[in-house]
């Protein structure tokens, strides 16, 4: 650039400013960096020709930079949590990966025994594929890739629901029992229940007769089940119970799970008439056989209703203190031996035969001790008719019912309030 000079002056062209050295200054040092092959040159077009850091080279690079794109840090699903106690052996263990892919898994328990699992068809799920067992110790290993294909390792530990949180249960009638129609199906838990209508919706009941029933609570360890009217004769009852793992309330857990068929025979039904001093069994709605009888006296009349055949034995030893009678009382009768016995309430009552004492009383008059006693002809009979779940109706009794749990005093509940 070129200065005028001004008329007078003596002085050549005007000195540049300071501020432009400086900028030719910078200049010249950007110029050697980029020479150098700096930063700058890396980024800057037209600097630096080569090519670019790959990502999948670099073994820690998973953070925004100017190299290359970033790859996606991988995120897990994990169940159960890593230390977790009191966890359920029915619970899903299972791990599910984003950004990722699984590569291994193992599950074993301390005690060296593996659970098996499957593969999600992408690579990126995997659940183990049968329950766990109760009061277990469990190391859950997985073992997974990133984007970069970088693996990364990782153990949990947790364990299972202790045995002190275990609940098992007794069923009854039994798989593959042949029973009369008045029989309910009934289990008992160890543990109480507080989640009942979990427990009923585990339990699916069917019949081939198509009937369908209702649960009933006598306690909170005692549930059953029966239809309104008596079972179909020659039906079969499928009771499935699915309650492997379910709560029971109070951390309590179900252990297992069952499946039971019982078989219904022909319709067994007969009538004891306390005032006629009669037994009169029908089999399918149609009378065979009316013998005479001796019932429960006025002290210890018969109980009325339905009692429903528990169980039987073709000798049995009676104890009179069992029913709390002691020497000194008229009704003492202390131990004696009996046959032909067929229990109908928990608390002592029973079709048997006769004491001899009681054989002259046999059709006429009441003295037992709230049994039904049969000669030994009827007894006989009677024990060989009549099995576990068929039914007797005692009628004109001075008895009041039997506890509804004494027993299966099912039958005597109105249908409205046993569907409750």
């Amino acid at each position: 650039m070129e200065f005028e000079s001004k008329p007078g002056s003596t002085s050549g062209p005007a000195p540049r400013r300071r501020g432009t050295f400086k900028k030719i200054a910078l200049l010249a040092a950007v110029c050697i960096l980029a020479a150098g092959g700096g930063v700058f040159a890396a980024v800057a077009p037209g600097f630096a020709r080569g090519s670019m850091e790959s990502e999948a080279g670099s073994a820690v690079r998973s953070a925004p930079g100017v190299a290359s794109p970033v790859v996606a840090p991988v995120k897990l699903d994990v169940s159960p949590a890593d230390g977790a106690k009191q966890v359920n052996p029915a619970a899903p263990v299972s791990l599910t990966v984003a950004n990722g892919k699984i590569e291994r898994v193992t599950l074993t328990s301390m005690a060296g025994e593996a659970v098996q699992g499957a593969f999600g068809a992408d690579g990126t799920t995997w659940s183990a594929a049968g329950p766990l067992k109760f009061n277990a110790d469990y190391s859950f290993t997985y073992v997974v890739t990133d984007g970069a294909a970088r693996e990364t390792s990782t153990t949990r530990k947790f364990s299972t629901v202790s045995s002190t949180h275990e609940a098992d249960a007794a069923i009854y009638p039994l798989d593959g029992m042949k029973v009369g129609v008045a029989q309910p199906l009934q289990v008992i838990f160890s543990e109480p229940v507080v989640n009942r209508a979990a427990v009923e919706n585990a339990i699916k009941i069917t019949s081939t007769s198509g009937q369908t029933g209702a649960f009933h609570w006598f306690s909170d360890t005692m549930v059953r089940y029966r239809p309104e009217a008596f079972w179909a004769a020659n039906s079969t009852v499928t009771m499935d119970m699915q309650l492997f793992g379910v709560d029971l309330g109070n951390g309590q857990i179900a252990n297992f799970n069952k499946k039971v068929n019982v078989h219904i025979g022909d319709k067994r039904v007969a009538v004891a008439d306390a005032a006629a001093h009669t037994f009169t069994l029908s089999v399918n709605d149609q009378v065979v056989k009316t013998v005479p009888v001796s019932m429960g006296s006025t002290r210890f009349p018969s109980a009325r209703g339905y009692l429903v055949l528990m169980d039987k034995h073709r000798y049995d030893h009676f104890v009179a203190d069992s029913i709390g009678l002691k020497p000194g009382d008229p009704a003492y009768y202390g131990e004696v031996d009996v046959q032909y016995t067929i229990r109908l309430t928990l608390s002592g009552a029973y079709i048997h035969q006769a004491l001899d004492s009681a054989f002259p009383y046999i059709g006429n008059t009441n003295v037992s001790h709230g049994c039904i006693g049969f000669a030994p002809d009827g007894a006989a009979w009677v024990f060989d008719a009549m099995t576990t779940g068929d039914v007797v109706q005692v009628i004109n009794t001075e008895g009041d019912y039997a506890a509804y749990d004494d027993g299966y005093g099912d039958w005597n509940i109105p249908w409205a309030q046993y569907d409750n």
